[in-house]
């Protein structure tokens, strides 16, 4: 069997993470669970499965991206792991060797979507610009040990405002810790509100001083891209009928949520239009 580099991305609303669970819906699950199904590899096991990054409930992903072994040539495998389950979309590959590791990518991008209503965006922007370098990651992340430095490099953290009423916050690491984009969202909201000041994030980020800070929501996360040296040798050429089906259905529901949340009580709040100060 053959050694293939895959990109994928997937829904994270109807997922409890990547990780499996027994009794949870996860993305390692129902792959595991697919594989042989749909004819990629005999068993989970034989197939290998290892991923870049390992997404929370409710996260989404764009562009992960896992290692697999299968006997199916490209095209053929493509099509297979794409018949796992609707919510999952895998859209390139390529061969790569034995010792490649996909856990070390030259980069990860993670994009958060927060409303802008009643946000202030040079607040954001000039709290995101100390967020950059060398830093401690102990106020950032989830089970770090207390009495050592752990050291990230930040390479940026940008903010701006969509035209549909949203601030989208790009944040580009080779490498994150466990829930540090959500702690970093979180600090940027404390620093608009004035809770925390700059000077405070500074002395966190030199690891002088510990913050005790919130998750931000998972639903607004979406892992964005994971990067890696050599181009993807074949791509996908568009969603099956299920994942059609799937996407057409979500966006219907969406709708549905939309309409439905103007006739409710404060139903005005849905229907204003977000904006920026």
């Amino acid at each position: 069997m053959s050694r293939w580099l895959v990109r994928f991305g997937y829904d994270g609303a109807g997922f409890s993470g990547w990780a499996r669970q027994p009794g949870w819906r996860t993305v390692e699950g129902v792959l595991r669970e697919g594989v042989p199904r749909t004819g990629v590899a005999p068993t989970a096991e034989a197939a290998g499965l290892a991923v870049a990054s390992r997404t929370d409930r409710a996260v989404s992903a764009r562009h992960n991206a896992l290692t697999i072994r299968s006997a199916l040539p490209a095209a053929a495998l493509l099509r297979a792991l794409n018949g796992i389950a609707p919510d999952i979309f895998f859209t390139a590959l390529r061969e790569v060797p034995e010792d490649f590791s996909v856990r070390a990518p030259t980069g990860r991008w993670y994009r958060y979507y927060e409303p802008a209503e009643g946000h202030h965006l040079a607040r954001w922007k000039r709290a995101a610009a100390h967020l950059q370098g060398d830093v401690d990651v102990r106020s950032f992340g989830r089970g770090l040990p207390a009495d050592r430095p752990a050291v990230r490099t930040i390479e940026s953290v940008e903010v701006r405002r969509s035209g549909d009423g949203w601030f989208v916050v790009d944040l580009r690491a080779p490498s994150f810790v466990w829930g540090m984009v959500r702690k970093l969202v979180a600090a940027l909201r404390r620093v608009e509100d004035g809770t925390l000041s700059l000077a405070r994030l500074d002395e966190a980020l030199r690891g002088d001083h510990r913050l005790t800070l919130p998750l931000a929501e998972p639903e607004g996360l979406v892992l964005w891209d994971v990067s890696y040296p050599a181009r993807w040798s074949w791509e996908w050429v568009g969603p099956n009928r299920g994942q059609t089906l799937y996407l057409a259905d979500q966006i219907r529901r969406a709708r549905l949520r939309e309409t439905m949340g103007r006739e409710l009580p404060g139903g005005s709040l849905v229907a204003r239009r977000p904006r920026a100060r």
